[in-house]
């Protein structure tokens, strides 16, 4: 693997790691209640889209290993410029749901072959 493409995937580990972190421990009523945490999440979300945007770009066999890249992407590309719409829930429906199994792809194409 390149240097480059593995760069985007340690970002999207990275932030992944930070979002999970983050909400560890909260509930939907936390997450609702504070503002700094839903932004901090909404970011994590936006640096994990473009860097697998980037990837998409560059290797596209690559980013086939994350089941829903092209959503990820899309929501991404909501939380930038829809968002005056962002629902919290979704993101926070997102974060349950969906995060770990991202976390797991990016980890497993993380290992060395």
């Amino acid at each position: 693997m390149q240097l480059e493409h593995a760069k985007y995937l340690y970002d999207i580990q990275y932030a992944s790691g930070l979002l999970a972190e983050f909400v560890q421990g909260k509930t939907w009523q936390d997450y609702e209640a504070n503002a700094m945490l839903r932004a901090a999440a909404e970011r994590q979300f936006e640096i994990i889209g473009e860097a697998l945007a980037q990837l998409a770009r560059r290797n596209g066999a690559l980013v086939e290993g994350i089941s829903e890249y092209r959503r990820i992407i899309a929501f991404r590309n909501l939380l930038i410029h829809g968002y005056a719409q962002v629902d919290d829930r979704l993101v926070w429906d997102v974060v349950q749901t969906r995060l770990p199994t991202l976390r797991q792809q990016v980890n497993a194409l993380l290992q060395p072959d």
